[in-house]
C-alpha cells in the first residue's frame, strides 16, 4: 500500500483565469466529500481561477454526480467539471453497482459535451482509507482532480 502523499505536484499548468469550472459534490459521506471539495476549490484558487468562475452544485449521492455534471454544463458556460464523491464498500453488491454507474456516467457526460468531466470519486474499502485520501496522509483526491481539470484545459488550449 502506498504511504506517500499522492497529491504532491511540482508546478501548476499555465491557466486562463477566465476558465469557468464547476465542482459537483456528493452530500453523502460529507465528512469525506467536504475535504475533497476543499482540496479541489483551494487548488483552483491557488492556480489563479477566479472565485466567481468556480460554480458549486451539491447532489444527494455519488450516483447523482453525472446528472449534476450534465445540469451544470447546461446551466453555465463551463470549461470543465470536477465530480467529487465517496463510495465506501459495504456488505452488499451496492458498492459495485454505484461505482460502475458513476464512472460510466461521468465518462459519458464528458464525451457527450466534449468537456473534461473529472472523476474525483473515492471508491474505498473503509472510512479510514477515505479519510487518508481526502486530506489525510495520502493527500487529497479533490486536489488531484482539480489539477487534472487544469491540465486537460491547458492541453485543449494548446491544440
Amino acid at each position: 500500500m502506498a504511504t506517500a502523499n499522492l497529491s504532491y505536484y511540482e508546478s501548476l499548468p499555465k491557466i486562463n483565469p477566465d476558465w469557468t469550472i464547476a465542482i459537483v459534490q456528493s452530500k453523502w459521506n460529507s465528512e469525506i466529500t467536504d475535504g475533497l471539495y476543499s482540496g479541489a476549490h483551494d487548488l483552483l484558487l491557488k492556480a489563479g481561477v477566479q472565485d466567481s468562475n468556480i460554480k458549486t452544485l451539491k447532489v444527494p449521492g455519488s450516483y447523482e454526480l453525472p446528472l449534476g455534471a450534465q445540469w451544470a454544463i447546461e446551466k453555465h458556460e463551463l470549461d470543465a467539471v470536477i465530480c467529487v464523491g465517496s463510495v465506501i464498500r459495504g456488505e452488499t453488491a451496492h458498492f459495485d453497482y454505484v461505482c460502475q454507474a458513476v464512472s460510466q456516467g461521468v465518462k459519458d457526460v464528458s464525451l457527450e459535451y466534449n468537456l473534461p468531466v473529472i472523476f474525483g470519486v473515492l471508491t474505498d474499502d473503509n472510512i479510514e482509507q477515505s479519510r487518508a485520501r481526502s486530506g489525510g496522509e495520502h493527500g487529497n483526491k479533490g486536489t488531484e482532480a482539480a489539477l487534472t481539470a487544469l491540465e486537460m484545459l491547458a492541453l485543449r488550449d494548446s491544440l
